[in-house]
C-alpha cells in the first residue's frame, strides 16, 4: 500500500470511502460543569464513522455513510445533517421500531476524570444492525470500507457484521479499522480485547493510539504493537503529543521475524505532532484517519499522509465541535511539504485553515 493509492477498483466505481457505524445525536452543555448542574444543551451530532466521512467529503472525495437510525425526528437530524457536509446518505436504513441513540457530555476534555457522558443508546436503531439487514452492495462498493471497534461493542449482531466484512472475500475494498477502544461500552469480561485484536489483526489499514493498545492489549510501545499486528498492510500508531508512527508492510500476510531480509518487511515511519492552541479535543482521532485516507486516496507518501491527519486533526482541535471544514487541499499541500524545520516550528491557532493564509503566516513561536 505504501506508495500508492488505496484499492483496486475500476473507474466505475463512485465512492472513495464508505464508512459504517452509529451516529447519534449530541447534546453539548451550554456552560462548563456537572451534568447535574448544567443548564441547557445544544444539538449537534457524533459517530466516529460519520465524523469521518464528513471530513473527507469537506475534503472533496466521495464518501458515503452507511448506518442504521430510528424512524423519529433525531433520526431526520443526523441524516440531514451529514448529508449537508456532502456524504452520500442514500444507504442508511430507517428503523421502525428502534430508536434513533443520543448522548449528553460535559465540557471537558474526554481524557480528565471531571468528564461525564451520559449514553442512551441501548437498544437503538443501529444496535440492530447485522449481517441481514444492511446494504452489502453499498457497503462493498468503494475503495476503501472504514469501520471501528465502536460498532463491534454495540451488540452481538453489530459484532457478527464487523467480523463477516473484514472476512477475506473476492473483491473486498481495502479494509480501514480504528480501534476506538471504549471499555463502557462493552459487556463486561475481556472479550473487547480480544475481539478489537482479532478485527484489527483481519483488516489492511489499522489506526490504534498507544494509550488504548496497552489499555486493551497490555502492549507498550509502538514495536510491540506492530509485534502484535502482524497481518495488516499498514498500521498507523498514534503517540499523542509525540506524533505518529506508521508501519507499512510491501504486502499483507504474516511478517517474517527477520526484518533485515525479509521480502515484507516494513518501512517504519515517524512523523511528529503539530503544535496546536486547543480548543476542544473531541473529535481530533476522526479527523486524523480522515487526513490520513484522504492522502491515501491521493497516493501520497506515508510522510505526507501522517502529516495530513495531523492537519486535518489540528482544524478539529481549534474549533469547539466534533467537525469543521477541513483546510483547503492546496493550503494542506503547502504545509504537509515543509522541510522538517518548518514543520517542527508550526503551531496552529484558530482560524489557521483560512484559505487565504500561506504557511509562513501560520502562528510560530
Amino acid at each position: 500500500m505504501s506508495g500508492r493509492a488505496a484499492g483496486t477498483a475500476d473507474a466505475a466505481t463512485t465512492t472513495d470511502v464508505v464508512c459504517l457505524g452509529e451516529s447519534m445525536v449530541t447534546f453539548l452543555p451550554s456552560q462548563p460543569g456537572r451534568l447535574a448542574d448544567v443548564p441547557s444543551f445544544g444539538r449537534g451530532i457524533g459517530g466516529a464513522e460519520s465524523n469521518v466521512a464528513c471530513a473527507l467529503a469537506a475534503a472533496g472525495h466521495r464518501a458515503s455513510w452507511v448506518g442504521r437510525v430510528g424512524a423519529d425526528g433525531f433520526g431526520d437530524h443526523l441524516v440531514e445533517t451529514i448529508a449537508s457536509y456532502g456524504v452520500d446518505t442514500s444507504a442508511v436504513r430507517r428503523d421502525p421500531v428502534r430508536p434513533t441513540g443520543i448522548y449528553f457530555r460535559t465540557a471537558t476534555d474526554r481524557g480528565t476524570d471531571t468528564h461525564e457522558v451520559a449514553y442512551y443508546r441501548a437498544g437503538s436503531a443501529a444496535s440492530a444492525m447485522s449481517p441481514d439487514n444492511v446494504p452489502y452492495e453499498d457497503l462493498l462498493a468503494g475503495r476503501i470500507l472504514h469501520l471501528s471497534g465502536i460498532t463491534a461493542a454495540l451488540s452481538a449482531d453489530c459484532l457478527a457484521l464487523l467480523r463477516d466484512l473484514t472476512a477475506p472475500r473476492p473483491g473486498r475494498p481495502l479494509v480501514s479499522f480504528d480501534v476506538n477502544h471504549r471499555p463502557h461500552l462493552w459487556r463486561g469480561g475481556d472479550a473487547d480485547a480480544s475481539v478489537l485484536l482479532e478485527l484489527a489483526r483481519r483488516s489492511d489499514l489499522v489506526f490504534v493510539g498507544e494509550d488504548e493498545a496497552e489499555e486493551a492489549w497490555g502492549v507498550v510501545g509502538a514495536e510491540a504493537i506492530r509485534a502484535a499486528l502482524p497481518e495488516p498492510a499498514v498500521v498507523v500508531v498514534k503517540r499523542g503529543s509525540e506524533g505518529a508512527t506508521v508501519f507499512s508492510g510491501l504486502r499483507p500476510g504474516p511478517r517474517s521475524s527477520n526484518a533485515g531480509g525479509a521480502e515484507n518487511a516494513d518501512t517504519v515511519t515517524l512523523v511528529p505532532a503539530l503544535r496546536v492552541d486547543v480548543v476542544a479535543a473531541v473529535g481530533a482521532g476522526d479527523a486524523f484517519a480522515a487526513g490520513f485516507l484522504s492522502a491515501t486516496l491521493r497516493g501520497l507518501p506515508v510522510r505526507e499522509r501522517v502529516r495530513h491527519g495531523h492537519l486535518m486533526a489540528a482544524a478539529v482541535l481549534t474549533v469547539p465541535g466534533d467537525l469543521t471544514d477541513p483546510p483547503a487541499r492546496d493550503h494542506a499541500d503547502r504545509l504537509a511539504a515543509l522541510d522538517d524545520d518548518a514543520w517542527g516550528r508550526l503551531r496552529l491557532g484558530p482560524g489557521w485553515t483560512a484559505a487565504d493564509r500561506a504557511p509562513e503566516e501560520v502562528r510560530t513561536p
